[in-house]
């Protein structure tokens, strides 16, 4: 029995040694390809710099006109995608992970839609830029978070209650997105509309440096409020017998998903699917390995980085990002719907 036992231990600890050697090499080569999208991204355009150029001027080298282009023009759009990218990534798979539901995205169940909403208002109405603007887009996440939690309540959260409240609330919040559009004046709605669909373009480092801070402080606090996610993912009861504060454990995780997303729209607008798509990606990647949050940044960074070259050099005109994501994510999103409802799970 002592030898079955200790074989069985071995066996456990052989399993969570492979497991965590297969998420260090896919946070590796998802992080190597993210650099390599960053050099690629920062190299081509209208002036191509060689990558060597790219190192030496990254590096405070390069001649006058490289620094130029590179530092003042292209770095700032590109870190500002990568960020929004992993930003919308991780919210994303906290909430699928939380909520164990795939359509548990920020854009999926209005939150999104309440950053647009606020800085919608904000921008047309009262001509808020930058800052302030940033400012009013998360204050109107957290507050469609705060009605969605308190609509979804019946004595605990459960995940489709949240997904169908977070539905309901996000199409009122579209309505009112297209009442502002069509009542503000015409400059400020294409502004306006710009911003909605998800873009980089013109970005400088006066947006990049908000999100940055943010992200400086929400990163640890997800990973910190994720200790709680494995016996969350259990369901309340099972969590609540492993000894875990179960509202607190899922309201500190929430409060850091919506912020997340939050801070992510405000800086480049609800670019969409992001969220939606990374952490699958992530999951396929590493299978049985559970909400796996940073291989689900990585792949968020890379897939705006990706989308927003692609927007950039791909078509005779320069398109924002979200179209291009939106192209990718609108037929996933349809497969979904499919493949739940083939197999009984479509609520």
């Amino acid at each position: 029995m002592d030898e079955r036992l200790a074989g069985a231990v071995r066996e456990v600890a052989l399993v969570r040694r492979a497991g965590r050697a297969r998420a260090t090499t896919v946070s590796v080569v998802l992080l190597a390809a993210v650099l390599a999208a960053l050099g690629l991204a920062l190299s081509v355009g209208d002036f191509v710099v060689p990558l060597r150029e790219v190192i030496a001027t990254l590096a405070g080298g390069g001649d006058p006109g490289s620094r130029f282009v590179i530092i003042e023009l292209r770095l700032p759009r590109a870190l500002t995608g990568l960020l929004v990218g992993a930003a919308f990534g991780l919210s994303g798979a906290v909430f699928q992970t939380l909520l164990r539901n795939p359509l548990a995205s920020p854009d999926m169940i209005g939150i999104t839609w309440g950053a647009s909403a606020a800085g919608v208002l904000a921008s047309a109405f009262f001509g808020a830029g930058g800052l302030p603007l940033s400012v009013c887009a998360l204050g109107g996440a957290v507050l469609t978070a705060v009605a969605i939690y308190v609509l979804a309540w019946r004595e605990g959260v459960a995940g489709y209650r949240l997904v169908l409240v977070g539905v309901g609330i996000g199409a009122g919040l579209s309505s009112l997105v297209s009442y502002l559009l069509t009542s503000s004046e015409v400059t400020e709605a294409q502004k306006a509309l710009a911003w909605l669909t998800g873009s980089l373009n013109g970005l400088s480092w006066q947006q990049m440096w908000p999100l940055l801070g943010s992200m400086v402080v929400l990163v640890p606090l997800t990973f910190l409020a994720a200790r709680s996610l494995p016996a969350l993912q259990l369901g309340d009861d099972t969590a609540r017998g492993l000894g875990t504060r179960v509202e607190r454990g899922r309201l500190a995780l929430i409060g850091c998903a919506v912020a997340l997303a939050g801070v992510a729209t405000a800086a480049a607008g609800p670019v969409g699917f992001v969220a939606l798509l990374s952490a699958p990606i992530a999951r396929r990647l590493l299978p049985r390995q559970g909400a796996a949050l940073l291989p689900a940044a990585l792949t968020g960074a890379l897939i705006v980085s990706v989308a927003d070259f692609a927007a950039q050099h791909l078509g005779p005109v320069q398109l924002p990002v979200g179209v291009v994501t939106s192209m990718i994510g609108a037929p996933y999103l349809l497969w979904l719907l499919a493949r739940s409802n083939r197999v009984g799970k479509g609520g």
